[in-house]
């Protein structure tokens, strides 16, 4: 098995458009507007493109407070994105579902890198970015979950605590099943990605566990978080 995962060219990787492409006919087939997922494959390719080399630069220069401030760029766009779905979007969105990003999301971060796997040093990027993404983007999609779930169940004039309740557990629904499924449906990305560059399954399946309880704990507290924000307006 080789040590590291073996390199892919740009050339390569149209290869992986084709399937893509198929489903852009059968948008365009069946009359659907197809302009969006275009949109978002080109947008995709060029927002990993670049942040490819910009994790390079801060790989290199792995400075804290530059580690510190990407970190701190992603907990804002996460808590701008979070609301998306909500049809009546107010500063207070943006702002509970940054707080209640953060502050989980940090908590957890930490406990993970500090005390499960020891990182050294502290902010080593390898480590900080890759799992802060991780906790980061499952935290917002569980906001936003959450908040969109929230906002319907307004509308039926249940009480507050029935509306909460409700959400919470729709927002609970994506890493819930996830964990019902993991090794039985998929081998998640990060067990993936380390059984590719040639470490034994076995440590793969330690740190996989490691991230399933990281993303449960961390995007359950933010939904819980932003919900109970949400009482204060």
């Amino acid at each position: 098995m080789p040590d590291v995962a073996q390199s892919i060219s740009y050339l390569d990787l149209i290869y992986t458009l084709i399937p893509v492409g198929v489903v852009i006919y059968i948008l365009f087939k069946w009359r659907l507007k197809f302009s969006t997922v275009i949109y978002a494959h080109v947008r995709m390719f060029i927002q990993l493109i670049a942040i490819g080399y910009c994790l390079k630069y801060i790989f290199n220069n792995d400075h804290p407070a530059i580690i510190l401030l990407v970190l701190a760029v992603m907990i804002t766009i996460a808590g701008y994105i979070a609301p998306r779905p909500l049809k009546k979007k107010q500063f207070s969105h943006y702002l509970f579902s940054t707080i209640a990003i953060f502050f989980p999301g940090a908590v957890t971060l930490y406990i993970v890198t500090q005390h499960v796997i020891h990182v050294n040093p502290w902010y080593n990027p390898n480590y900080l970015i890759p799992l802060g993404g991780m906790i980061f983007a499952n935290c917002m999609n569980s906001i936003s979950l959450a908040a969109e779930r929230f906002e319907n169940e307004n509308k039926n004039g249940l009480s507050f605590e029935n509306q909460r309740n409700i959400a919470f557990k729709a927002s609970l629904i994506p890493i819930t099943n996830s964990l019902l499924a993991v090794g039985l449906v998929s081998l998640p990305g990060t067990m993936t990605g380390m059984i590719l560059s040639g470490i034994s399954p076995i440590i793969a399946v330690k740190y996989q566990i490691m991230v399933m309880c990281m993303i449960f704990g961390s995007t359950g507290l933010s939904s819980a978080l932003y919900l109970t924000l949400i009482k204060t307006k």
